[in-house]
């Protein structure tokens, strides 16, 4: 053996020249290879695990490494030692080698964390845990706890000028007097002290929340790992004040005080799904030291215990467009005591840190395609463009698709009618509802559907509903319904017409109200879109991204159908699932995301659809199905659109159906 060997690092392909008995940690923290280590170096932890490769110039050769030590031999740590691993803070280098690190000992591990394409997320968090050995306390010298603690950063972790708050003094001082001169210091960006453990302590936690105007959803995340242990959800309480966003600001303008009301609900929801969290992980409140929450702005607002009115009325004025950070304990969420809180920042009054987290996700500001990025609620918020620029506004859709204003229209939940689909010669329905997998034509569904029921009908099934009675000829284009086939499913209702969609003693019937309510629905979205796309100078869109729980069970066929989108080649519409949640899962998990989306969240355009001339006229154009001007090649490929109804046949029709209810009202 020489008195150096030379050594590889894979995958980074780092490579240097050692003297023998320098151990594989200290060799790779010279060259700035990426691995991970919470005991700095004593083999405590396990993060730092590594294996010999090769490359064409060095063969695999674990005998140039020094032998397995009595610490590896007697580890008993969380992270067991992998076949052929070693402790890179153990093995030491006595020849030529090549160094494998694999992703899990990487601090900046990717993991792959979003539905059917594959999406990296480095973890990066702001939190990092960093174990170590104090000097005993004496009666001379700079021997206070707090002095032990930031020496023993700076010599073994090269951490300076921590800084910690004076709340977190006492309980550090209580940890450092039972610790035996060992602890885990938990430090936030780099430079402050949030929390001290005794002795070894390898927990860390984190959950990111997606605050909605109906459901609050959380997940619990190893900010180490990425790992997701749990997730957990409950309806928004603050449904009690009021079914929408609107309904719940004017609470709070005719109650005084109700905004504090509103606040202390949704802050106790958050607790309690916290305690849900940790109780299916089987995890202590106090390992969590990092909270991260998106939510439209009122629910930001709410959250944070500001003021919503503002939002009420023009000109939608935010107490602020920025990130927000604090301590936990202002919200109200037992976790550590020193556990920090992030806000991803808003863009507008009417587009909130919800989506920037779909932002982020989505990430249209890194590519070429101009992307529409859509959640649909009772605000729609729309996102367009791509790298070159970016543009975002609100469309007042109201509650519609959520099943309000819908003669049958419910949320989605056990006994909705979810898929419709209709002969287009006899006008027969079949469908699905939710909880039951059969068709409603198929063996077995009168079985299953009695445990639930068949309540109504929720979002994406008013749409295909309505879809499929446009193209079956019973919905023109102007959204009349009518009746070609002289069906009995098509009835005379007042002084319009109905589609009988289910039968029984409790029939559900789509109503011409129905149809005028999605209509004004997606009328106003289109709208929203088109005026975006006009600004940004395009005539067409490359790909749709519908984001939310809604976006994620429509069918984009029928969405486009209807012209709730503008149209685009149909393999490129998909759902995007819990983008928001995403998004508040990646600012958890990484610091440079919370950079990232800072930064871009201050470059994107905002439009106030409120306030812009060219939007009533483009939502009149949009009222007709799929629309009364732009075309739609792609959707024809895929489905026979009927041809659009002429004014004169419109008016004839009228006259007809008008007899037609007289004749059959006439005893």
């Amino acid at each position: 053996m020489t008195d150096t060997v030379k050594t590889i690092f894979t995958p980074s392909g780092r490579r240097g020249e050692f003297p023998v008995g320098t151990a594989v940690l200290d060799a790779a923290r010279s060259l700035g290879v990426d691995i991970d280590s919470v005991c700095g170096g004593r083999g405590i932890c396990g993060r730092c695990q590594i294996s010999v490769g090769s490359s064409p110039a060095v063969p695999e050769a674990p005998e140039h490494l020094s032998g397995w030590t009595d610490t590896e031999a007697g580890y008993r740590g969380r992270r067991s030692i992998v076949a052929g691993g070693r402790l890179s803070c153990m093995a030491e280098l006595v020849g030529d080698i090549v160094i494998d690190v694999p992703p899990e000992s990487q601090v900046h591990r990717q993991v792959v964390r979003k539905r059917a394409e594959v999406v990296d997320i480095a973890v990066d968090p702001v939190v990092r845990l960093h174990y170590v050995e104090l000097t005993p306390a004496t009666m001379e010298g700079r021997s206070s706890d707090l002095h032990r603690i930031l020496d023993a950063l700076e010599q073994q972790w090269e951490l300076r000028n921590v800084s910690v708050s004076a709340a977190r003094l006492g309980p550090m001082q209580a940890v450092v007097q039972s610790s035996d001169d060992a602890v885990t210091v938990a430090v936030r960006n780099g430079f402050e002290m949030i929390a001290v453990f005794a002795g070894f302590h390898d927990a860390a936690l984190g959950v990111a929340f997606d605050v909605g105007s109906t459901t609050i959803a959380g997940h619990l995340c190893d900010l180490s790992t990425g790992a997701v242990l749990a997730s957990a959800g409950r309806m928004n309480p603050q449904i009690r004040f009021g079914e929408d966003l609107m309904s719940r600001v004017s609470y709070v303008m005719m109650n005084p005080g109700g905004e504090v009301e509103l606040t202390a609900a949704v802050r106790a929801a958050m607790d309690e799904i916290v305690g849900e969290l940790i109780d299916s992980a089987g995890v202590a409140r106090n390992d969590v030291l990092e909270v991260v929450f998106v939510g439209n702005p009122i629910m930001h607002h709410l959250v944070l215990g500001i003021d919503p009115t503002p939002l009420g009325t023009a000109p939608f004025a935010l107490a602020t467009d920025e990130s927000v950070s604090g301590e936990v304990g202002e919200l109200g969420i037992q976790a550590n005591s020193g556990a920090h809180f992030y806000a991803l920042p808003c863009v507008a009054g009417h587009v909130g840190a919800d989506t920037t987290g779909a932002i982020l996700s989505e990430s249209p500001h890194t590519k070429d395609p101009v992307q529409l990025l859509v959640d649909v609620g009772t605000n729609a918020e729309i996102v367009l463009g791509n790298k070159d620029r970016l543009l975002a506004a609100s469309s007042p859709t109201g509650p519609a698709f959520e099943g309000a204003q819908i003669s049958s229209g419910q949320r989605a939940a056990p006994g909705a009618i979810e898929r419709v689909r209709i002969d287009r010669e006899t006008l027969t329905p079949r469908y699905r509802i939710i909880g039951v997998e059969h068709w409603s034509d198929e063996d077995g569904f009168a079985e299953a559907a009695e445990k639930t029921g068949i309540t109504g009908i929720c979002g994406s099934g008013i749409i295909e509903v309505i879809g499929e009675l446009f193209l079956c000829g019973v919905i023109d284009s102007n959204g009349v319904i009518r009746d070609p086939t002289n069906s009995d499913r098509v009835v005379v209702d007042e002084r319009t017409m109905a589609y009988r969609l289910v039968d029984g003693d409790s029939p559900i019937m789509i109503t011409q109200n129905d149809v005028r309510a999605i209509q004004l629905a997606k009328a106003a979205l289109y709208a929203g879109v088109r005026l975006l796309m006009d600004r940004l100078g395009v005539v067409r869109v490359d790909e749709i991204r519908l984001a939310g729980a809604f976006g994620s069970h429509i069918d984009t066929v029928y969405a486009t159908v209807i012209g709730l989108i503008p149209d685009c080649d149909q393999a490129r519409v998909s759902a995007a699932g819990n983008a928001a949640g995403t998004g508040a899962i990646m600012a958890l998990l990484s610091a440079e995301a919370r950079q990232e989306i800072e930064d871009v969240a201050r470059r994107i355009e905002k439009i106030e659809t409120a306030v812009e001339p060219a939007f009533q006229e483009l939502f009149v154009g949009a009222m007709a199905f799929p629309h009364a001007s732009d075309a739609f090649p792609e959707l024809a490929k895929v489905v026979d659109l009927p041809e659009p109804t002429p004014a004169g046949e419109r008016r004839g029709r009228r006259r007809r159906r008008n007899q037609r209810v007289t004749t059959e009202g006439t005893p």
